[in-house]
């Protein structure tokens, strides 16, 4: 029997299974996720044939099909946002991705440093890797599709984290490559990581995002409608873009990431109403589904088949304080007199759902250079994304919506604010 043909076959039909999990969700109040993992935990014991899921045995198709993942998923989460770009009401997320990200990695790297013995190195990684919160699993959490009118701090705050995040994790893996490469004196290597790594490459993604951004809105929404030009309303435009933008990105040595972001935000605030955004995110959201159920049955198998195997149980206990403690604790801190409910900080600081991102983000420094422990580092982030898949899984769709539309939105609150002033 044919193993490709095995492997096409399961494609085929979790693909096809996607399209009832939005629904099989809303009523069972579980995460799709938690299914698709166990289904491939069982498809890989049951099925010999199957090739080896851990991505430690496949490295760079690990390090490129979780691009892939990430870089659409950014696309489509960019796309369906509704609030209009502005740096007042966009101060939370924006808050979430610098206070929260920075003590999140400063926490990780200092306990896995001076708790496991790691090397600077290693915990720098480790605490860049677990860092941003993540777009693709994320989905119970977060707006939805445009024109929704679903106006919510709750979901806009994480949505926009989770969009924005993914490429501000990057200057810290670089870091970590940096120093475990060990090439030169470390103040010159410091240098050449804060003018490439922290700001050139974070001002090229947002640079080249927005003149893309800018660009496409101009030749699919302006020009049909102003000058009567050739009209596009293909929803695969938007999959074209995030590889255009990417690829062009990474050539230019910037980040793709917050390039593909910037683009989708820019190209979503030119004509808020317009309904073509419906069209470009329903199409980036149907591939977006696809690789999420290829890469979730992965997971599955990549359980099965040891990933799981160096984790002691003291890594398994920090990975419980990361979730329950380190995330939440660092979110509430950056949010400080923001005005926003108590159950809403509460909601934000917990549902840091950690997933795909992660995996890329290892896979791609143990790509670059040579780290200690890698075998550890992939049980721990391995077992970080499986616990914010079930604990998280099992309870977003509950508490997200009793909180939907009973609190003032941000922009009512400002307004508020201004009128009492």
């Amino acid at each position: 029997m044919s193993t490709y043909i095995i492997c096409i076959t399961i494609i085929g039909i979790a693909s096809l299974g996607m399209a009832w999990m939005p629904s099989l969700t809303e009523k069972t109040k579980i995460s799709y996720a938690i299914i698709y993992v166990l289904l491939g935990a069982l498809l890989f014991s049951a099925i010999p044939l199957l090739p080896a899921a851990n991505p430690i045995e496949n490295p760079e198709f690990t390090l490129r099909l979780t691009e892939m993942v990430v870089i659409v998923s950014i696309m489509g989460t960019g796309l369906k946002i509704d609030e209009p770009f502005s740096l007042k009401t966009w101060l939370v997320p924006f808050r979430l991705v610098t206070i929260t990200m920075l003590l999140s990695i400063a926490a990780v790297a200092l306990a896995a440093w001076y708790f496991f013995n790691l090397n600077p190195a290693t915990a720098i990684l480790l605490g860049a890797a677990l860092a941003p919160t993540d777009p693709v699993l994320a989905s119970d959490v977060q707006v939805g599709p445009p024109l929704d009118d679903d106006k919510d701090n709750t979901r806009f705050t994480l949505t926009a984290e989770a969009g924005m995040n993914d490429g501000m994790a990057f200057p810290f893996t670089w870091l970590a490559v940096m120093l475990a490469a060990a090439t030169g004196p470390i103040q010159e290597r410091l240098l050449s990581w804060v003018w490439m790594d922290l700001i050139y490459r974070i001002a090229a993604g947002v640079l080249i995002g927005y003149a893309m951004g800018k660009l496409l809105a101009y030749l699919v929404i302006y020009l049909p409608e102003k000058k009567n030009f050739v009209v596009i309303r293909d929803g695969f435009v938007g999959i074209a873009t995030t590889l255009l933008v990417y690829g062009v990105t990474e050539l230019l040595h910037g980040y793709g990431f917050i390039a593909v972001f910037v683009t989708a935000i820019t190209l979503r605030n030119s004509e808020m109403d317009h309904k073509y955004h419906k069209k470009l995110h329903s199409f980036t959201d149907q591939i977006e589904k696809i690789l999420v159920a290829i890469v979730l049955l992965l997971l599955g198998g990549a359980v099965v088949s040891g990933i799981l195997k160096p984790l002691t149980l003291n890594w398994a206990l920090f990975g419980l304080v990361f979730l329950f403690i380190i995330r939440p604790l660092t979110a509430l801190l950056s949010m400080i007199k923001i005005p926003y409910h108590t159950n809403e900080k509460m909601a934000i600081s917990f549902f840091g759902i950690r997933g795909i991102g992660s995996f890329f983000y290892l896979a791609f420094a143990l790509s670059e250079t040579k780290f200690n422990n890698g075998a550890e580092l992939w049980a721990i982030v391995s077992f970080i994304v499986l616990a914010s898949i079930f604990i998280h899984g099992i309870s977003a769709t509950t508490v997200i919506k009793r909180l939907s539309g009973k609190y003032p939105h941000i922009e009512d609150i400002h307004q508020q604010e201004k009128e009492a002033e």
